[in-house]
């Protein structure tokens, strides 16, 4: 390529051009005294011209020449319009005060798409070249996330001249490094960004439905309950019908306020009648002057069974307490209920219907979804150290229930030490075993906890299940409870007696292992059924029964059971698979070969490994996978060593990482222009936008310089004529 012009350049500094000058002049007039000493010599002449010669190279060297050549850009610049293209750009808050009256608001996506039109940059075409770059995420699916770091920094990669940016978009980034990184590398390379904000800065008037908790599974013929969501940005509240569509037509509706500005949590209570696979869709309707209604509507699946619980209740002696227990489960139609009764004063267990003759052997107590273990200890005629290991094992790697029922006799304080006492979710008062006794009734007070919690919910609001809870019977005995242990939940307190730790804990859950723990501390729920009968105790114990149990029901089999963790679980979140095993010959598996094949929506197939959860495992196998695909995933265990397979289906959600609705981050396109030195073009006019970028200055011309003052020749020169001098004033007879 050839130069457009050349030339000769020095750099001198007032330094150097007083230095050179005074040193030239120096050795001008010591080359004249050596000169004139010499007799006037040619030779001599000429050995000093060379050494003015040398100096007056010294001097240039001291101002710095460089050859300059100046050529023309052999690319044209270009200009990268970068359009966000998530899922928060179907936000529709662009309101256009162009519009006729009565239009609805523009989707953020409409702002974009002008800018993405090839006509649009066509006055620019003589002296740019403009590409179109869409861009999201790098997840799957891409829309549903957004990394704007990633999309400048790779436009910065791919486009090596690029001389602006135009980034149109809401300015929400959920997903990868802070943008700041890659604008900060643009203005290192002098490339300004051009921010076209799409979307409002404030929320516009919206109810959206936040959450739809519909559990993985349901019983046909009893109550379920849903908890729900509103999450308003109105100016002021509003009342709104909710509907809950279900299977058959079935149409469930209830009245709430949705507070301005704020959040509604409630909930509906459906019934389903059939078995089977079951899509519930929660609808509201528009409230007030909301724009955005995308978001008033949400469906969720939910599998709803015929229900067999299998219940073990273990006592010593036959107190109240035990025998509406007792009588409230076997009347629940959905509960299988067998009894052992120790009877230690009698010197042998209870029979009957329903009694077991002595405590199941360990294989047998595996069929037992719950245990409650009311005022019975170690040793006395009661449970021995195998039985108590078979109990923690059952919770710990079956996804059992325990609940703790401790009595007036106290026995459940010689549990304490043994492998059963770390599983009690409370510290026990070892000076008072017995526990305590008070003329008064006690009352329960329901914590900020169990107010919320669905094994308490006695009542269909948590309002009316408080006050519900407030005018129970009260008790005259309760546990000699200190505290809760760390990592436990306290759902109900005594509402007047205190240790020096605080109330007195009645109510307290713990998870251990897999499974699900239960402490009640007061022996008195049998007088729940003053005046109201059934309504509150039996609610509250199947309620307790269901809960413990639910894990253990997700997926069952002859042989195998499979749970996971979370419930409902998400793309792209960690999913653990828990497995119990059984032999053929009905007994937990310890060690075995035990897959998953999981098929996703779109057919692909991934074989997960369970492996034993540990050395003492008790038939519990477990692995962990990610989906990457929302809808319900079809899955198939299998082990060698049980027999038959058992297949399920796991529902797997959609990513909600990008939220629609939510106001645009205008100052994250504010800083982003900063630090570019660009603009934030609030006008998002096709015409202003080509119009700023237009005016972007001609590209400077490329130049190249050689600095001949440090250049090898340069020296190698100086130094060449150095030697010549040094050789001749030896010929010449001077030392």
């Amino acid at each position: 390529m050839t130069p457009t012009s050349q030339s000769l350049e020095f750099s001198p500094t007032p330094m150097a051009w007083a230095a050179g000058i005074g040193f030239v002049l120096v050795v001008m007039v010591l080359a004249f005294i050596g000169w004139r000493r010499s007799g006037w010599k040619a030779s001599i002449g000429a050995l000093e011209l060379l050494r003015i010669l040398i100096a007056v190279s010294i001097a240039v060297t001291l101002m710095q020449p460089e050859w300059r050549e100046i050529y023309e850009p052999e690319h044209r610049p270009v200009v990268a319009v970068l359009a966000d293209q998530s899922g928060s750009m179907e936000t529709r808050d662009v309101i256009d005060p162009a519009a006729a009256a009565g239009t609805g608001p523009k989707a953020r996506s409409e702002i974009a798409a002008p800018l993405l039109d090839p006509a649009a940059w066509a006055g620019l075409s003589d002296r740019l070249d403009v590409v179109m770059q869409p861009f999201s995420s790098s997840e799957d699916p891409p829309a549903e996330a957004t990394d704007l770091n990633g999309a400048l920094a790779a436009v910065a990669e791919q486009q090596p001249h690029l001389a602006a940016v135009v980034l149109v978009g809401d300015g929400d980034w959920n997903t990868g490094t802070s943008p700041a990184a890659a604008a900060t590398k643009l203005r290192m390379r002098g490339v300004p960004v051009f921010a076209v904000p799409a979307g409002s800065a404030e929320a516009l008037p919206d109810v959206e439905i936040a959450s739809f908790e519909v559990p993985v599974f349901a019983i046909a013929g009893k109550p379920l309950r849903i908890p729900f969501s509103l999450a308003s940005t109105l100016p002021r509240e509003e009342s709104v019908t909710i509907e809950l569509k279900a299977p058959g037509g079935e149409i469930l509706t209830k009245s709430v306020t949705v507070p301005a500005m704020g959040r509604l949590e409630e909930s509906l209570s459906w019934r389903p009648r059939e078995a089977g696979e079951a899509r519930l869709e929660l609808v509201l309707p528009r409230v007030g002057a909301e724009t955005q209604l995308d978001n008033n509507r949400v469906e969720a699946t939910l599998d709803i069974r015929k229900e067999q619980l299998r219940v073990l209740v273990v006592e010593t002696y036959p107190r109240w307490e035990y025998r509406y227990l007792r009588n409230a489960l076997e009347r629940d139609p959905g509960v299988e209920v067998q009894c052992v009764m120790f009877h230690p004063d009698l010197g042998k267990s209870g029979a009957g219907r329903g009694y077991l003759a002595g405590f199941p052997k360990r294989e047998d107590l595996t069929r037992y979804d719950v245990v409650f273990l009311g005022d019975v200890g170690l040793g006395d005629g009661q449970l021995d150290d195998e039985q108590l290991e078979s109990l923690r094992l059952l919770v710990r790697d079956q996804a059992g229930g325990l609940v703790f029922l401790p009595g007036l006799r106290g026995h459940q304080a010689s549990l304490l030490g043994t492998p059963l006492g770390e599983l009690m979710p409370v510290v026990w008062d070892e000076a008072q075993p017995r526990g305590w006794g008070t003329p008064l009734p006690g009352k329960f007070v329901l914590t900020e906890a169990g107010r919320g919690s669905l094994l308490t919910k006695l009542e269909d609001t948590d309002e009316a299940s408080a006050a519900t809870w407030a005018s129970l019977p009260g008790f005259h005995w309760y546990a000699p409870a200190l505290r809760a242990k760390v990592g436990t939940e306290v759902l109900a307190i005594h509402g007047t007696e205190s240790t020096r730790y605080g109330r007195v804990p009645l109510i307290v859950t713990r998870t251990y292992g897999a499974g699900k723990i239960l402490f009640m501390g007061a022996d008195g729920a049998w007088r729940w059924r003053k005046g109201v009968e059934d309504k509150y105790h039996y609610r509250y114990w199947g309620q307790v029964v269901r809960w413990m149990a639910y894990q253990r029901n997700m997926a069952a089999g002859d042989k195998m059971r499979l749970f996971h963790t979370p419930d409902r679980p998400r793309t792209g979140e960690a999913l653990s698979l828990n497995a119990n095993v059984m032999s053929a010959t009905g007994e937990p598996l310890r060690d075995g070969t035990v897959v998953a094949q999981i098929a996703a929506p779109s057919g692909k197939v991934a074989s997960v490994r369970l492996t034993p959860a540990g050395e003492e495992a008790w038939g519990l196998f477990t692995g962990l996978f990610t989906p990457v695909e929302a809808g319900p995933h079809r899955v198939r265990l299998t082990s060698a060593e049980s027999g038959d397979p058992l297949e399920t289906t796991i529902a797997v959600q959609g990513t909600t990482r990008e939220k629609r609705g939510r106001p645009a981050r205008l100052d994250v396109l504010e800083e982003i222009a900063q630090l570019t030195r660009g603009r934030l073009l609030a006008d998002p006019d096709v015409a202003s936008v080509v119009a700023a970028v237009s005016a972007l200055p001609e590209p400077e011309p490329d130049q190249r310089r050689l600095p001949l003052w440090s250049h090898p020749i340069w020296v190698g020169a100086i130094i060449l004529l150095l030697g010549i001098f040094w050789v001749g004033r030896k010929l010449a007879g001077q030392f």
